[in-house]
């Protein structure tokens, strides 16, 4: 019965919050599609706000707010609930509203995957009673094994994200033309802040850096024990896994060896094993706080075994929990870009780095060919612009893709090497 109470409560309260305040986002999910519509991405990246866009511009067509069911089940309340449960949203929801049928309810379920057995009770009530339903889940195995068995041919899948530069402008109120100077000093500038504080909505929207920071320690607080260890069962110390983790963010833009890190741990006197070390990776990389970049290699096997890199979710957060210094500023602008790059792939499409005598830091394939060889550095001098250009001129050699270009901070180029052209760009421009 108490249960019961909650949802009411919960229906009740977000039915009278509506319409919500919210700042637009560069996503923009199907209505009336008749689908269920599934939401994925890191914690606090904005999947709730997508939800609450869609709830303000169903009410502006004219849907009253008695056809919109929300329940969030990150909430203590849900702490014990199970699957058979779920049934009871539906009955409670009748009881509110004996006269409104199902089939004209829109449904929203944040952060359901929290609840075992949910991708069973959304079919069902897809099936069986309501085509409009919208779903949040901060893992990547929302949509994988059994459930994706359950769910196959039925949802439109999105994935969010924190924050791309442009989001973040339009959060700042900024303005600035990038075609005149004035507009491109201000670009740049904001731009340097941005790869401070990354794109984490609540924290873009905070004032002061001390503020912000905590906020992000807070949000990497909750991954470790909350999306890490307590939903994953990790026995292992808190202070394992937060060494874990820290130590692939200060290893960004390099191959992460697992080896290396587990060697580390043995000397330092901490007992845990090589395989929950790539099981912890695995799952760093499900709750989306980290993204795993493959060497390229035309054999599967190469590729496979060659150790990869990662890269974090939202660069705000490795700067709170590492408090790097400047030196770091070429680390964010790759993370920055790779991010970028991330955000357009398709579900065939792919980014990897290569490496051979020379390296080239992105690869980018879609369909099935490479179409584009990016390196990232934060200025291009004497000191490394041959280093640059001769790792674009391997990755070509091997790749074939002759579209190249040097992204940086600030600077705009272009650099011809016999029949190729090599553009340079600053980042705010991409």
């Amino acid at each position: 019965m108490e249960l019961r109470s909650t949802f009411q409560s919960i229906i009740s309260l977000h039915q009278e919050e509506m319409p919500l305040h919210l700042q637009e986002r560069e996503h923009k999910l199907p209505i009336n599609g008749e689908r269920i519509v599934t939401v994925t991405g890191i914690r606090r990246c904005g999947k709730s706000s997508l939800l609450g866009l869609v709830i303000n511009q169903l009410l502006e067509s004219g849907v009253p707010r008695e056809r919109i069911l929300y329940i969030g089940f990150d909430d203590e309340r849900f702490a014990s609930m199970e699957s058979h449960h779920f049934d009871e949203i539906l009955q409670v929801y009748r009881e509110m509203y004996p006269g409104q049928s199902l089939k004209d309810v829109y449904m929203f379920f944040d952060e359901i995957q929290l609840i075992d057995g949910w991708e069973l009770f959304v079919l069902r009530v897809y099936k069986n009673y309501c085509k409009n339903i919208y779903v949040t889940g901060s893992t990547a195995k929302m949509l994988s094994g059994e459930m994706a068995s359950a769910l196959r041919g039925w949802p439109d899948e999105y994935r969010e994200y924190p924050l791309s530069f442009g989001e973040y402008l339009s959060f700042k109120g900024v303005k600035a033309n990038k075609f005149t100077e004035d507009g491109a000093a201000v670009l740049a500038t904001t731009f340097r802040m941005y790869c401070k504080e990354g794109g984490f909505p609540q924290v873009v929207l905070t004032q002061g850096m001390t503020e912000k920071s905590k906020i992000l320690q807070s949000y990497f607080n909750t991954m470790l024990f909350h999306d890490l260890i307590e939903h994953y069962r990790i026995g292992a110390s808190p202070s394992v896994v937060r060494y874990v983790l820290k130590r692939v963010m200060n290893n960004l833009t390099k191959p992460t060896s697992v080896n290396a890190i587990y060697n580390e741990l043995k000397s330092q006197g901490m007992k845990v094993s090589k395989d929950s070390l790539y099981q912890w990776l695995d799952y760093a990389c499900n709750i989306f706080m980290f993204y795993r970049v493959p060497k390229y290699s035309k054999s599967l096997v190469k590729e496979n075994t060659a150790l990869p890199k990662y890269y974090v979710a939202d660069i705000g957060l490795r700067t709170a929990v590492l408090l790097p210094q400047s030196e770091d500023e070429g680390k964010a602008l790759e993370n920055v870009v790779c991010m970028m790059l991330q955000r357009t792939l398709g579900e065939d499409e792919r980014i990897f780095y290569f490496h051979d005598t020379e390296e080239c830091d992105f690869v980018v394939q879609r369909g099935g060919q490479v179409t584009e060889l990016l390196q990232v550095c934060w200025t291009l001098d004497e000191s490394n612009t041959e280093r640059e250009v001769n790792g674009l001129l391997a990755a070509f050699a091997f790749t074939g893709c002759s579209n190249c270009r040097i992204i940086t901070y600030n600077q705009r180029a272009t650099i011809q090497h016999k029949t190729m052209t090599i553009e340079v760009l600053p980042v705010w421009r991409i």
